[in-house]
């Protein structure tokens, strides 16, 4: 795959909504053109680039059928869809068939001072001193609370009195008091440590972000979310026993820590999206040019959400198995800066 990302001729499309598709995708958008991998498509479009050749003219029909020609082949061969929503984010999914995958990443700039990476909480602490730590509440109230811009789900968590399920058996509601698996930190402040050293994505308190074990948090460390494994330690992937698929939550950096990688997996449904094995996942952030990388909570609370600049609601671009997002105990949010009028 090159570095444009252009997809296979599958026959598979996406429709992505106007208002958060800048530059020359978005006159697809606008015209309500969806963006389909039909061969006819691009088939059209090299005929009526061919006729506006041979016919020996320039004219105003001319250049406007050139024109629509570009526009269709840049539609119909364009998967995955790139978007620049905000300055320093990246974002673009891809759907495959063999097997059937649909995967969701955002790349971050962790150069650019106008992008903030935190570590929130769902909800209040319900019960102070005691072993519980927020209530759940789904990412997309938590990052508008916070004023995010894209939000990805956090650490694995435990709500009081749920086992885990999906879909309709899913019990996992806002208000119910939780509690992470991981160390956990916001703004400076722990709310919550590990008997056993997990995984953690660091935000340190001079900005430098990293991949590392630990079981209480460090005096610098600024912003901490906790995962469950290892994927990728010094660019090379860690092996996994476990091979079972299941949607999925990671996070990596580059070779020089300037660039942060966001993906989350779809998975659990037939057909559409199998999801990954740890192994796979690991390799998909090798692609991605990760040097290092963690897996995140996954299963039904992976979800990958951005604000559209235009209207400020938020998008959540995958499909999450309840049917809809479910809540959580944490998020890693990033904000950017707005500029004042």
């Amino acid at each position: 795959m090159n570095k444009t990302r252009r997809m296979a001729e599958n026959g598979e499309r996406e429709t992505i909504p106007a208002s958060v598709i800048p530059g020359e995708h978005a006159m697809c958008a606008l015209i309500g053109f969806e963006w389909t991998a039909a061969r006819g498509a691009r088939n059209l479009s090299r005929a009526l680039m061919k006729f506006t050749r041979s016919i020996g003219f320039v004219s105003a029909l001319g250049q406007g059928l050139t024109a629509l020609a570009l526009v269709l082949n840049d539609c119909a061969g364009a998967e995955p869809v790139t978007n620049h929503p905000f300055a320093g984010v990246i974002y673009f999914s891809e759907t495959r068939t063999n097997p059937p995958t649909r995967l969701f990443v955002a790349e971050v700039d962790l150069t650019n001072p106008k992008l903030h990476l935190r570590v929130a909480p769902g909800g209040p602490d319900p019960d102070g001193p005691g072993k519980w730590q927020t209530t759940l509440l789904e990412p997309t109230k938590i990052a508008a609370r916070e004023k995010f811009d894209l939000v990805v789900n956090g650490d694995f968590f435990r709500a009081r009195g749920v086992n885990d399920g999906e879909g309709t058996n899913s019990a996992y509601r806002p208000k119910l008091w939780a509690l992470v698996e991981g160390p956990a930190v916001t703004d400076g402040k722990i709310w919550s440590t590990s008997t056993n050293a997990r995984p953690c994505l660091v935000v340190h308190k001079n900005q430098a972000v990293t991949i590392e074990n630990l079981t209480r948090p460090n005096a610098d460390d600024w912003e901490v979310i906790g995962g469950n494994t290892i994927l990728v330690r010094d660019g090379v992937a860690v092996p996994h026993q476990n091979q079972v698929r299941h949607p999925r939550t990671a996070a990596g950096l580059d070779a020089a820590g300037t660039k942060l990688i966001l993906l989350v997996v779809d998975g659990r449904k037939p057909g559409v999206a199998v999801g990954m094995s740890y192994d796979e996942l690991a390799a998909e952030m090798l692609r991605l040019g990760c040097r290092q990388a963690v897996n995140l909570d996954g299963g039904g609370s992976s979800v990958m959400a951005i604000r559209d600049p235009a209207t400020g609601k938020f998008h959540i671009f995958n499909a999450p198995t309840d049917g809809h997002e479910r809540p959580v105990a944490d998020v890693l949010g990033i904000s950017v800066d707005r500029t004042k009028p």
